[in-house]
């Protein structure tokens, strides 16, 4: 069995931090297992920060566990309109995240297991961590077909991927974080990474799809528990050290200095939306009106979250030319977002002249609008 502790007793006694007033000294080298207590994606992702930005890795290597609430994470240099569907996102209140290694989109719940590697940079070895993965499912069930690929999944069955994996080197320290499909929910998993948006030009690096599989399906007597431990108990044997697991609290400033802080800005859009690689719009729709129907093209460039040219394309008898053109001229500069044109469209509208069936028209063409975000 897997012991735990607090992370504050066994970091004030083992870890070598880069800033030497945060008060930890060193005592020993070797591994350190931690557990975090919190669900909350951009507290967990937090927490990867702080312990690369601060914690000296020379002399011990450290294992991150964590489970998120629903939430969907993409990679640092991938396009989130690309990913996933944000309007399903928004309606189902889960959260999206952009985590700061590269690698595709993912989908986290409770029933998904996440697991963080933490070393020098020399020592980086994700093949070796992967195997370790196997080898602790391998002790728990051992008639188990789980294997690594020259990819870095694990596939359960020779076909199904159960692990994605992805890693952050730094200048001296890096990270190889993968997670572990163990009860997920596939139905929203599949729902919500599919992205609706057409016509979508951008250059952010594309996610692979793959067939997915749970664990538990394979064998419903397992427990996310039982998975965690077992892990945590292969590193142990691996890096011969005590089989501890030292809870963490996200949100603890005195053993954290600093993360509150790393949390508030994974939160902000500028991080989630505004890294997004430059990326192009180019589609069109059609907006039924009465007993017509109305072709309209829209053509916008994206840089930083935000809408640096756009161009609406429909007939003049539709819409006042100078209201169209008011239009593209508010948007441009604004967040490709549709909180942000929803109010841009409602400040426009009442200056808009007080005729019923044009004002209709307007939402209309609005509306359809913020479907594209």
């Amino acid at each position: 069995m897997v012991l735990h502790s607090s992370l504050k007793n066994c970091l004030q006694l083992s870890c070598i931090l880069r800033t030497p007033k945060a008060g930890f000294r060193n005592t020993t080298s070797g591994g350190l297992i931690i557990q975090s207590v919190s669900n909350d994606v951009y507290q967990n992702l937090a927490v990867e920060d702080w312990i690369h930005d601060h914690m000296n890795l020379e002399n011990r290597q450290v294992l991150f566990l964590w489970r998120n609430s629903p939430a969907v994470v993409i990679g640092r240099h991938q396009n989130p309109w690309q990913e996933c569907n944000l309007r399903l996102l928004r309606q189902k209140n889960i959260k999206l995240a952009r985590r700061r290694s590269g690698g595709g989109t993912v989908y986290h719940d409770l029933g998904n297991i996440n697991l963080t590697f933490f070393t020098t940079r020399k020592k980086y070895a994700r093949m070796e961590n992967l195997k370790l993965v196997v080898k602790a499912l391998k002790s728990l069930r051992p008639q188990l077909d789980v294997r690594v690929t020259d990819r870095y999944d694990i596939l359960l069955d020779r076909h199904y991927k159960i692990s994605g994996t992805a890693a952050k080197l730094g200048r001296t320290t890096a990270y190889h974080h993968c997670t572990l499909l163990c009860n997920a929910d596939k139905f929203v998993l599949s729902s919500v990474l599919k992205s609706p948006y057409k016509g979508l030009k951008s250059n952010a690096t594309p996610s692979v799809p793959a067939s997915v599989k749970n664990l538990f399906e394979e064998d419903p007597s397992l427990t996310c528990e039982m998975l965690l431990d077992a892990i945590a108990e292969e590193y142990a044997t691996q890096h011969q050290i005590d089989h501890h697991i030292t809870v963490i609290n996200p949100t603890d400033e005195t053993v954290l200095p600093g993360i509150n802080n790393k949390t508030k800005e994974l939160q902000t859009w500028e991080w989630v939306y505004g890294k997004t690689p430059k990326f192009s719009v180019s589609t069109c729709f059609d907006i039924a009106y009465k007993e017509s129907v109305l072709d309209v093209k829209v053509n916008m460039d994206v840089k930083h979250g935000r809408i640096e040219v756009c161009n609406i394309d429909l007939p003049e008898q539709w819409l006042p030319p100078e209201l169209c053109s008011e239009l593209t001229k508010s948007l441009t500069g604004s967040k490709f977002c549709p909180n942000e044109t929803t109010t841009l469209a409602t400040t426009l509208l009442r200056v808009c002249p007080q005729d019923d069936e044009l004002q209709s028209r307007w939402n209309l063409l609005c509306e359809n609008l913020i479907t594209l975000m």
